[in-house]
């Protein structure tokens, strides 16, 4: 399972980006990842395993540039779809030559908020 991506006040660290954005599995995820996609589409549209497959949407998830959202399905159960969670990363370097990592992120509709929001309480249940 896929771990939570940090919320947008929690900025991951820059390695954990570097490191993601750096493996070239990872680019492939984000690459088809711009729409909703559940793990069996992914397998398919990047041709790796199931098992490398989880491992990079971990990665991701930790750098917090993959989301991993809920739908419920009308027939009953749920399905699980990851999809690219920023618009841009920015890497600066600041007047103390410290480097910091920016992450903007799509803006959210109510009803996509609401929908994390049941998806993290079954989560919980």
């Amino acid at each position: 399972m896929v771990s939570e991506p940090a919320s947008s006040e929690d900025t991951p660290s820059l390695q954990d980006i570097l490191d993601a954005l750096d493996d070239p599995d990872c680019r492939a995820i984000l690459r088809e990842t711009a729409e909703p996609m559940t793990a069996n589409e992914l397998i398919d549209a990047c041709e790796i395993s199931k098992s490398t497959l989880y491992r990079k949407l971990d990665h991701l998830s930790q750098a917090s540039l993959v989301r991993e959202r809920d739908v419920i399905n009308p027939g009953g159960g749920r399905t699980t779809k990851y999809e690219r969670d920023f618009d841009d990363v920015t890497i600066s370097m600041d007047e103390t030559d410290t480097f910091s990592v920016t992450i903007d992120r799509p803006s959210r509709q109510s009803d996509a908020r609401l929908a994390d929001i049941w998806s993290k309480m079954g989560d919980e249940l």
